[in-house]
């Protein structure tokens, strides 16, 4: 019984890890990562439950252990104790983008895999070797347009640019890391039609490394934007002032990002990317979970240089042959590849896969049983009775381990139900079916109302439906109540997403937006757009769109001055925005200072496209301002958009906004224009 709960749990860890790189279920909108992180939880924690059961059938405890367990901890509790003590939406770290399960299952996999004898760590390399092949064949016939002839095929996979992790970068990472693996394997292996079987897996390995790097190759389609080291460093070491050991938070990075990225990056052609990564995994690390996730690191890579020093010293990885060799290179080899481009989840998992399968461990027992373990020869009440008993000490030990599991797959079920209806309301908002996404993301939110990417999307689907009701020719007193009715929902549901993640500016954003549309509908709504947009920029201070947002407000109510000092700050950030630079004309033109808007509008037709519609308009309206025309043109071009004009009130009367409506508290001083005192005057 015993020796079959051990194969059990040595073929269920080769499942998992073989699953891995290969699995992207449409149960979320992001079917990369949910998928993954699902499998780590529910295979994990499968494997740990037969694990418990061989325990307390055997009565002790059999643990391997190793020089990197303490750094690895380390690590994995940096990653933790960073999702719950310092990110403010807990969903982030452990769902989408789910950093902190990510590290957390590798930790854990990389103890269940040093658990195994060298027989079944080879068998985790067969594992990997059969994956990757199968990743690259999919690549490759996704590549050669396959997929796409099948209709029933979702269309995240009929893209023709489908990998199973996501993307021709992280592909290539995972396939050149376990080139060296795949050929131990192939080379040790001693029977004929498995060793054929990898030789294919291997030929097809190599292709698909060579598909995948020649589409991420620099000026093809693919190829990956990333933020520089130098921008990636400053958002990490900012980060650690505001807390050194913890950082900004697991799965946290996009707001260090938004709020420490330097003004320098304005001038690279990437400035309007908001980056959920660093360039590189240990600068997301050092960012997302501080100093304790640092000092794991170094720990971590002083104790292998260590022991590749002494191995080598002592001449051990010779006599492995290619086993020691090879592992060694696929370690280093990720080890190095993660240092100059960012790690997925696949890739974080297979690092932690690599170091255990190098590992060398020495096994230690503990004893849990009351007394001595009698081999039952029959069952009856009494030997069942002193069978419980000799193991009551397993069972109390493992208890805990049993109820934590149940309790995360309870909890795991709950949130992965709501992310696929949250899936299949924006499928039905693709559709255009309005009472079913209205619906269903409701659904979403009462089955999990901790995310607040649902209550984003609620609040824009709820003010959605308002505008298109105000929009009718004739309105009805009930039309009046509906409407308002769903923009007090909309602006709930704006702020519960704030309340989640208070430090995101896209929330702020998000909420200012709807404070925005509901300006022709209500009064004050205009005043609460400029504080919510206060506080958006006040967390991501370099972002020139936001400026020219708050000052198209102080624009459209006739606050000239305001609504130039902000398009002003705009142009600052980003000299060579012509949108700023435009919006800056216009004001400059309403406050009298035709010399100054001719200047503007001069440098806006430098800095577009000549065959474009944008210098065409930026030209009409230099024609204008140099002949001081009364008016400007509405035409709008692709990129150059107007300040918004003053919006006459659909409803007559305009909606009263009931006490409760204002933004929530703001956790930075807002940012506030200060207006001339002439204007004051």
């Amino acid at each position: 019984m015993i020796r079959s709960l051990t194969k059990i749990e040595t073929y269920l860890l080769y499942i998992v890890v073989f699953l891995l790189p290969l699995l992207a279920l449409p149960i979320s909108p992001n079917p990369y990562v949910v998928s993954k992180l699902a499998l780590l939880v529910y295979g994990l924690g499968i494997i740990l439950l037969v694990r418990v059961v061989n325990i307390i059938i055997s009565g002790k405890l059999d643990i391997r252990l190793s020089k990197y367990d303490v750094p690895v901890f380390i690590i994995g509790a940096s990653y933790i104790a960073s999702a719950i003590m310092v990110t403010p939406n807990k969903m982030e770290a452990f769902l989408l983008p789910g950093s902190a399960t990510a590290v957390a299952g590798a930790v854990l996999l990389y103890y269940l895999i040093n658990q195994q004898d060298d027989h079944a760590k080879q068998g985790v390399v067969r594992a990997l070797a059969y994956s990757a092949g199968l990743v690259s064949l999919t690549t490759i016939f996704s590549a050669i347009g396959l997929f796409e002839q099948i209709p029933q095929l979702p269309d995240y996979i009929r893209s023709g640019n489908f990998t199973p992790l996501g993307g021709y970068l992280p592909t290539a990472i995972l396939l050149v890391s376990i080139i060296p693996v795949t050929l131990e394997v192939l080379m040790s292996e001693k029977d004929i039609k498995h060793k054929i079987i990898l030789g294919i897996s291997t030929a097809l390995i190599v292709f698909g490394l060579g598909l995948s790097a020649f589409n991420i190759f620099p000026g093809r389609p693919f190829a990956p934007n990333l933020p520089s080291m130098s921008t990636s460093w400053v958002v990490a070491v900012d980060s650690l002032k505001d807390n050194p050991v913890l950082g900004a938070g697991a799965g946290n990075y996009l707001t260090g990002f938004n709020r420490f990225r330097p003004i320098e990056f304005n001038q690279t052609n990437l400035w309007a990317i908001k980056f959920s990564t660093a360039s590189n995994f240990y600068f997301t690390g050092m960012t997302e979970a501080g100093l304790l996730f640092v000092a794991g690191l170094i720990l971590l890579s002083v104790v292998v240089y260590r022991n590749i020093k002494t191995d080598l010293k002592e001449n051990r990885i010779v006599s492995w042959g290619f086993r020691g060799n090879l592992r060694i290179l696929s370690l280093i080899l990720l080890a190095v590849l993660i240092a100059v481009f960012p790690a997925t989840i696949e890739v974080i998992v297979l690092l932690f896969i690599l170091l255990a399968l190098y590992a060398k461990t020495h096994k230690s027992t503990l004893n849990l049983s009351a007394a001595s373990v009698v081999p039952v020869t029959h069952f009856s009440a009494e030997n069942t009775q002193n069978a419980v008993a000799s193991r009551f000490p397993a069972i109390l030990v493992t208890a805990p381990v049993v109820i934590a599991i149940v309790l995360l797959f309870i909890r795991s079920t709950s949130v992965l139900s709501a992310e696929y209806t949250f899936k299949r309301a924006l499928d039905a908002f693709i559709q255009n079916e309005a009472v079913l996404t209205y619906e269903t993301m409701q659904n979403a939110i009462n089955r999990n109302p901790f995310v607040d990417r649902y209550r984003l999307s609620y609040s824009q689907v709820n003010i959605a439906i308002a505008n298109s009701i105000a929009s009718q020719e004739e309105i009805t007193d009930q039309d009046r109540a509906t409407i308002a009715q769903l923009i007090q929902q909309s602006i709930d549901e704006a702020k519960a997403a704030v309340i989640l993640n208070p430090l995101r500016s896209g929330n702020w954003l998000n909420l200012a937006n709807i404070y925005r549309a509901i300006i022709p509908l209500a009064e004050g709504a205009d005043v609460f757009a400029v504080q919510s947009l206060s506080q958006a920029i006040a967390l991501d201070p370099i972002n020139p769109s936001l400026r020219i947002a708050m000052g198209g407000i102080y624009y459209a109510a006739g606050d000239f001055n305001r609504a130039a000092n902000l398009f002003e700050l705009a142009a600052s950030a980003k000299p060579d925005f012509a949108n700023a630079r435009y919006n800056l004309a216009f004001a400059y033109r309403n406050l009298g200072q035709i010399d100054a808007a001719i200047n503007e509008m001069t440098v806006v037709m430098s800095l577009v496209d000549r065959d474009s519609p944008d210098y065409e308009i930026a030209r009409q309206a230099l024609d204008e301002l140099q002949t001081e025309r009364a008016e400007l043109t509405a035409a709008q071009g692709d990129e150059l958009t107007p300040p918004d004009v003053a919006q006459e009130p659909v409803l007559e009367p305009p909606l009263d906004l009931p006490e409760g409506s204002e933004p929530p508290e703001a956790p930075l001083a807002p940012v506030v224009p200060e207006s001339d005192e002439n204007d004051e005057e």
